[in-house]
């Protein structure tokens, strides 16, 4: 199976301790993906900063293809994060730097390229939406992380374009959330997945609801945790074979237990996967 995340690269920038982290949501998949033994990639915009530079001598050193990426004269993607009681707490952004000056355009580029992945993930900070309907002509599977902060008009917009959807809905209700879902599978998604903080993450599949409780640690660090979860689902559900009776239940069953595992496992380490460079 190959997996590309497409749009956001950032550095994680942990002021407090003065150590900057590898991160993004696209990114972060490629890299969880290739950790699950995956052949994986990444593909975005880097600046020409320190920031740039660090993130990718990471991909590199984790074996994650970055050669399709896109350079320019500019600040690279940064987030400013601090940690409560092993909580991330977001504290500002220069909201991609450079990348939302280019356009996403460029990824087609290489469509032999492209079209070698079984499966592209990307989300809202990706400045990709007007590249969705196309990049899903391309690949069989495209997955979009629409995060906490989403306008529902604007998701569902994007719905016919996206074949798996993930929200983060920690401060909807349950009715709210189920509604969010029923109504983006009616749009054209085939899944769509909502996790909840530490409730049950709740997915619908057009017919069944499927439920999977949080694994309970005590965290370290929670930044990434909502990217491994997605990155955990996708190549188990992605990877698992049909069942006998021509439906996908075990798939879906199994995919949940292993993306609240990898997530779990997110949590013990600083950083969305460690790699920080001191500054």
């Amino acid at each position: 199976m190959k997996i590309i995340g497409i749009g956001d690269n950032v550095v994680d920038d942990y002021a407090h301790i003065r150590t900057m982290f590898p991160g993004g949501n696209a990114l972060n998949v490629s890299v969880y993906a290739s950790k699950l033994d995956c052949d994986s990639a990444y593909l975005g915009v880097f600046g020409n900063d320190a920031a740039a530079e660090h993130v990718q001598r990471t991909l590199v050193e984790l074996g994650v293809d970055s050669s399709h990426c896109r350079h320019a004269d500019g600040e690279n993607g940064r987030a400013i994060l601090s940690i409560e009681d092993g909580e991330r707490v977001f504290v500002g952004s220069n909201e991609g730097g450079i990348s939302k000056a280019v356009s996403m355009e460029f990824i087609f580029d290489d469509i032999d390229y492209l079209q070698s992945f079984s499966a592209a993930h990307t989300s809202a900070y990706s400045y990709m939406d007007g590249q969705l309907a196309r990049l899903r002509s391309l690949i069989p599977t495209v997955s979009y992380d629409f995060s906490d902060d989403f306008d529902v008009e604007h998701a569902r917009s994007l719905c016919r374009h996206v074949d798996i959807a993930f929200f983060s809905c920690a401060e909807w209700t349950e009715d709210a959330t189920i509604d969010l879902l029923e109504e983006t599978v009616s749009l054209g998604c085939t899944l769509a997945v909502a996790t909840r903080g530490p409730n049950e993450a709740v997915l619908f599949d057009g017919q069944s609801w499927f439920r999977q409780a949080p694994c309970v640690v005590t965290p370290t660090d929670t930044l990434g945790a909502g990217d491994a979860f997605i990155c955990g689902f996708l190549v188990s559900y992605l990877g698992h074979p049909v069942d006998k009776d021509g439906q996908r239940t075990s798939a879906i069953e199994d995919a949940l237990e292993k993306a609240a595992s990898l997530a779990a496992g997110t949590c013990q380490v600083q950083g969305a996967f460690g790699h920080g460079l001191r500054y």
